[in-house]
């Protein structure tokens, strides 16, 4: 549903151009996106290390991912509140921090109650930085690339997923499991610097401030809007609570089925994440084969980035997500059924992670441009703010099957039912177009 322009400072914003200024922006927030990617996986490939060198099975550290993924949805549920009201910079500069330096904690871990503690902080930081980044790639970009432009820069985090992966491959029989979490915490703390500098604050929020810097003022000009002494310049801000707005006329069907998929399609990605590397070590791989392997599914995500955010801008996140999540059903059958060879497996990991990983970085792209500017952080916050519960779910459900004896790669014949249910309530996204025009506000609400 296209969003009436408020002002002429909300038409600039929907109608800039792409320059220097927003690719900029789009690049910070992308390296954001591949620290946060990177640091999601670091647990996942080192666990297969960490079962010899503490002498533990597999199973014991569900409660590690387990409070990782708690952290992020605590991360992901205030990151839009905070976000709206106080501004993406500070939002990111603090995810950064506080993600790198309990990262770097991890490193130095004597035990699986340490690790657990930092990796919840870890996720605590990624939580805020996912919804964060996309928002601000959000500010400034057009409406019309606005689905293409956030996609791009969640590249970032398969590509994270995919380095992590790789150099986990070279540094683990060289270096031990400590070196992984000493790239995690080193390069998110390098790129605060780099932000503290270079990354400018939400157009959105400097409108809205009484008193601006000459550079501000100068970056509100250099976007065709006037600095003003104060007020939101008709600007399309959150005004009260920005979780209600989620809810408001026209929006709660679409929440709600947004928050179906987030569930299912974060419960496959992070059952994936955190056991794929240990399964794959489980059936007769080493540490470093797993983790390289494992990271072709992140791979596969980035490929769906050149075609999938496209797809959506052009016929609607209902119809392209949908039949990518229905496609993934039959990569994931295969990993759970079929006893392939290294490079056969290599391969449908790779085309799993591009349809199912794939599909979730489209939705995020489907959030940025589904919900209007005022609500835009708080929707993409709360959608995987309630898609963390599948993430946390993961984690259980995956320890759970391999603890009572399931087959190691059996354990994913679950992500095949949340993949379908994914698919069909993508799909019902397209009766939000025809409800909002034929129901009154009030009524399409209910």
């Amino acid at each position: 549903m296209a969003q009436p322009h408020a002002s002429a400072a909300e038409a600039a914003l929907e109608n800039q151009r792409i320059g220097g200024l927003q690719i900029r922006v789009a690049a910070i927030c992308t390296l954001v996106q591949m620290c946060d990617g990177y640091d999601v996986n670091s647990i996942g490939v080192s666990v297969p290390s960490l079962t010899h060198a503490w002498n533990l099975p597999g199973p014991a550290f569900t409660q590690a991912f387990l409070w990782s993924s708690i952290g992020i949805l605590v991360g992901a549920l205030s990151a839009g509140p905070i976000g709206d009201r106080f501004g993406r910079k500070p939002l990111l500069i603090a995810s950064l921090s506080i993600f790198g330096l309990a990262s770097l904690g991890s490193a130095f871990a004597g035990s699986l109650t340490m690790l657990t503690v930092m990796r919840f902080f870890t996720g605590l930081g990624i939580g805020g930085g996912f919804p964060g980044a996309a928002t601000l790639t959000g500010d400034y970009a057009p409406e019309r690339r606005r689905a293409l432009m956030i996609m791009a820069s969640f590249t970032g985090a398969p590509i994270g997923g995919f380095l992590c992966g790789q150099l986990a491959g070279f540094l683990l029989p060289r270096f031990g499991w400590p070196s992984v979490f000493v790239v995690g915490g080193v390069v998110p703390l390098l790129l605060v610097a780099a932000m503290a500098l270079w990354l400018p604050e939400s157009p959105r929020f400097l409108v809205a401030k009484g008193r601006l810097s000459p550079r501000q003022a100068a970056l509100l000009r250099r976007l065709g809007i006037a600095p003003s002494a104060g007020g939101d310049g008709g600007l399309d801000l959150a005004r009260g609570n920005p979780v209600k707005l989620l809810f408001s006329p026209g929006y709660a069907l679409q929440t709600v089925l947004m928050w179906i998929v987030f569930f299912c399609s974060l419960m496959n990605l992070f059952l994936f994440i955190y056991w794929t590397p240990e399964v794959l070590h489980l059936i007769g791989y080493s540490p470093a084969e797993a983790a390289r392997a494992s990271s072709f599914r992140e791979a596969g995500a980035i490929v769906a980035v050149l075609y999938l955010g496209a797809l959506i801008d052009r016929y609607g996140a209902e119809r392209a997500l949908a039949w990518h999540y229905a496609a993934g059903i039959v990569f994931i059958a295969l990993i759970a059924l079929v006893a392939l060879p290294y490079v056969p497996l290599v391969i449908v990991i790779f085309l799993s992670g591009m349809t199912i990983i794939g599909s979730q970085t489209g939705a995020n792209a489907a959030c940025g441009k589904l919900y209007p500017a005022r609500m835009r952080t708080s929707g993409l916050g709360w959608a995987l703010g309630v898609g963390r519960l599948g993430g946390i779910a993961a984690p259980a459900l995956g320890g759970f099957l391999l603890a009572r004896g399931l087959a190691p790669t059996h354990i994913f014949l679950s992500a095949c039912v949340f993949a379908l249910i994914a698919a069909i309530a993508t799909g019902l996204l397209r009766y939000r177009g025809s409800r909002l025009q034929s129901l009154s506000p009030g009524e399409a609400v209910s």
